[in-house]
């Protein structure tokens, strides 16, 4: 059965071939379970090179999963987190952050995805305040759900006002990889030498099949992790499996070629969009998404061949994601099939 490549997500995209043949390279015999193996180990270790040695790594199925609980470690039940409005922990966890911490979600109007100084200090007040939720947390996405990347010297900026006011820095890191090859800098430069405190590392957005891992920067926040991602259903009994695709992404540059090619072919598509007058970019594109608004009556015609997601029906504003397995073909056929109702 053929499935053909649409535009919806990075998501919808198979698993890479290289990280499916270390799976294949990994399942004989017995292990031992729950990260006992020979395999977790190697490739928290691998994570240890990327970001440092003081750091601690654990693995998750999923990314709700890597927020939610990281999040949960860092804070108590009368906190608050502060994030965009567009955060995936506000739009599309179903609630989850604030039913297994607790917090408050605490949202700023973000029309790029980015929050903004000004944005957070408006709910940097209260504190002491026993009826006043206490803010303990800002999250940040890289990218950000509009396809936007922050800068080191912004990621820096927030970091420097969470501290000054004893938060800590959260980075919603789905889609770290393609900030990263957007930035041109190393992921330790865009995290812990930029402030983070707690990040999500996304790897199946970026040719995984499943799997992401909670990072802690600072040791001392994560003395209890063990337990809550036990108590949070995501202690993987086949650890190996999830080891196993960190070491295929990590060991090499295959993260990178991913999301480098990813990326390229995001900036191709918006380049051919662009050369359609009827059709308008509503964001910079900076990793592997595109954003634009076109004539709303042939959306759902274009989605029957190729599939993609509305974004805002309001302003028939869409979102096309490109993967790792983008080619300019798929990119091609879609621009002539776009260009058909022109």
């Amino acid at each position: 059965m053929e499935n053909p490549r649409g535009f919806a997500s990075d998501n919808n995209a198979g698993v890479h071939p290289e990280i499916f043949n270390k799976m294949r390279g990994v399942n004989y015999g017995h292990v031992i379970s729950y990260g006992d193996d020979p395999y977790t180990p190697r490739a928290i270790e691998l994570f240890k090179n990327y970001f440092g040695k003081d750091i601690d790594v654990y693995f998750v199925f999923n990314g709700t999963a890597a927020n939610v609980l990281g999040i949960n470690a860092i804070t108590q039940s009368y906190n608050a987190v502060i994030c965009s409005d567009l955060a995936h922990l506000h739009v599309d966890e179903c609630g989850a952050p604030e039913k297994y911490t607790g917090c408050k979600l605490l949202t700023v109007l973000s029309p790029n995805g980015k929050l903004s100084l000004e944005g957070i200090k408006s709910h940097l007040h209260g504190f002491g305040f026993e009826h006043h939720a206490q803010p303990k947390v800002i999250s940040i996405t890289q990218s950000t759900e509009m396809g936007t990347v922050y800068t080191i010297p912004e990621i820096k900026e927030i970091s420097k006002l969470a501290h000054k006011h004893g938060l800590y820095l959260h980075m919603d890191g789905a889609r770290i990889a393609n900030a990263a090859v957007s930035l041109n800098c190393s992921f330790k430069e865009l995290t812990v030498q930029a402030g983070v405190d707690v990040l999500s590392f996304g790897g199946t957005k970026n040719g995984m099949m499943y799997g992401e891992a909670v990072v802690f920067f600072n040791p001392t926040l994560s003395k209890d992790f063990k337990y809550i991602r036990k108590q949070g259903m995501q202690l993987g009994s086949k650890m190996r499996f999830i080891a196993a695709q960190f070491l295929a992404l990590l060991e090499g540059d295959l993260w990178l070629r991913n999301a480098q090619h990813a990326n390229d072919m995001a900036k191709y598509l918006g380049e051919k969009v662009s050369e359609i007058p009827q059709i308008r970019l509503t964001q910079p594109v900076e990793a592997n998404a595109v954003f634009a608004i076109l004539p709303a009556e042939i959306i759902a015609e274009l989605q029957k061949k190729f599939f993609f997601y509305v974004w805002n029906e309001m302003t028939s504003e869409v979102r096309w994601m490109t993967s790792y397995d983008t080619t300019k073909e798929d990119i091609d056929r879609f621009i002539k099939e776009v260009k058909r109702f022109f």
